[in-house]
């Protein structure tokens, strides 16, 4: 039997905890967030004993703090850790979200966008991130992947990638494997990943990241629409348009369940509403 004395977050839990992740084979970036959110329940609550009112109550105080997607993401890792300490009862349930059924078109990246911020790492003669913001781009991959886009992979036009416990392979187009395989000359690449540090490490997110939002003035393009996550929604957008695939889609960017695919391939309420003026239902 748990004793109260038992419902306390220690160090030594977060640790154990942490370790059990790794066990469970869970991305890095996952067992960082994870952690990153307990930690912050463990701040919150020091060395309280822990109960479900209290419980609510951090969740009513988070929900003043940050939005409701964040409030779940933040209660879908204490949960686990309830979880995983036998304290299962005092699981707290997520906020109610209504689904919303359009994007935000202030936040997508539009093709023409696209066009420019490639044209405008080019004008700033910084190649790499040209063929970085096209790879992405054109193959679908998360950032993450970015280092199975090897030398061999070129040469092969597919690359084979393991993450999140799958294994796929990604098709790279052929006009795509032509402009890499002029990089990797140039570069005096001759193995493994192409996009590489002056170290020969592979690039990390955050450069990729920081080098894109350098792109937003001189491209016209708003910051708030320039992040590496936003080339992938404009793939899947596109392929979607194009395939009306949502199963395959889903394989090629990896996801397990279909209903995160379809939150890729939603339109803006401008788009809907030129489709609702194409049916021509109103006569008067």
């Amino acid at each position: 039997m748990i004793t109260a004395e038992e419902r306390i977050i220690r160090s030594e839990k977060i640790k154990e905890y942490e370790v059990y992740l790794m066990e469970q084979e869970k991305s890095l970036s996952t067992i960082r967030k994870y952690i990153q959110d307990i930690k912050r329940m463990y701040k919150y609550f020091e060395e309280k004993e822990l109960s479900k009112i209290l419980l609510i109550e951090w969740k009513k105080l988070l929900a003043e703090s940050y939005s409701a997607s964040s409030v779940n993401t933040i209660l879908a890792a204490a949960n686990g850790f309830l979880e995983y300490n036998g304290w299962g009862d005092l699981k707290i349930k997520p906020l109610k979200i209504q689904k919303n059924i359009f994007c935000d078109e202030k936040k997508e990246l539009s093709k023409n966008e696209y066009f420019r911020l490639i044209k405008t790492a080019e004008k700033l003669n910084n190649k790499r991130l040209s063929l970085i913001i096209q790879t992405i781009c054109a193959t679908g991959i998360r950032v993450s992947e970015l280092s199975y886009i090897t030398v061999e992979a070129v040469y092969k036009g597919k690359a084979e990638i393991n993450n999140k416990g799958k294994r796929r392979i990604i098709f790279i187009p052929v006009k795509l494997c032509k402009i890499l395989k002029i990089y990797i000359k140039r570069q005096s690449i001759s193995k493994g990943c192409i996009f590489i540090t002056k170290s020969g490490k592979p690039i990390d997110r955050s450069n990729i990241w920081r080098e894109m939002k350098n792109l937003c003035e001189e491209s016209g393009v708003k910051s708030e629409k320039v992040f590496p996550h936003n080339l992938r929604h404009l793939f899947a957008k596109i392929y979607y348009s194009e395939e009306k695939d949502l199963s395959r889609l889903a394989d090629i960017l990896g996801h397990t369940n279909i209903n995160t695919t379809r939150i890729y391939t939603m339109e803006s309420g401008s788009v809907h509403l030129r489709q609702l003026d194409k049916m021509n239902l109103v006569i008067t």
